[in-house]
């Protein structure tokens, strides 16, 4: 019988401990989100965020030395957004016969004020240029995180 009187009184002080430390894990949490967002109160900052993947071949498979057209895309990205960047990388897929075809690309991104139809109308305009230019078969331009094939 003393025992059970025990387990009664220790279940819900175990329960009530888990609360605790519940309540105060989200109270941290919410305090280093206040404290992040409160050093950031009032910063401008940018939400829409604009990429072109340059390729480094020309019709399709002839590799080149893409910097010409990296440095075209700097320019027409920052005259249209105030400002951009390249950074390299490795971009793959899967062939028709099912092998791996690997690609050096040069992403070229700007971070956009007001990223609205007008804007975005020219930025497909230079992927089809660049496309047409590179003679691909598409051009990848990603916004705001969503991928879109400039054919």
């Amino acid at each position: 019988m003393e025992k059970k009187k025990i387990i009664y009184w220790i279940i819900p002080f175990l329960f009530i401990v888990y609360l605790g430390n519940a309540v105060y894990a989200t109270e941290q949490q919410e305090t280093s989100k206040v404290q992040q967002s409160s050093v950031l109160k009032g910063q401008f900052y940018l939400e829409d965020i604009v990429k072109i993947y340059v390729p480094s071949t020309y019709n399709v498979d002839q590799p080149i030395d893409n910097a010409p057209y990296v440095n075209k895309s700097l320019e027409e990205f920052s005259k249209m957004f105030g400002g951009a960047t390249a950074i390299d990388g490795t971009g793959s897929w899967l062939s028709d016969d099912n092998q791996l075809v690997k690609e050096k690309v040069t992403i070229v991104y700007s971070y956009a004020e007001d990223l609205d139809k007008k804007k975005i109308n020219k930025v497909v305009a230079y992927a089809k240029s660049l496309k047409e230019e590179m003679k691909q078969s598409s051009v990848s331009l990603e916004v705001n995180g969503k991928m879109y094939f400039i054919e």
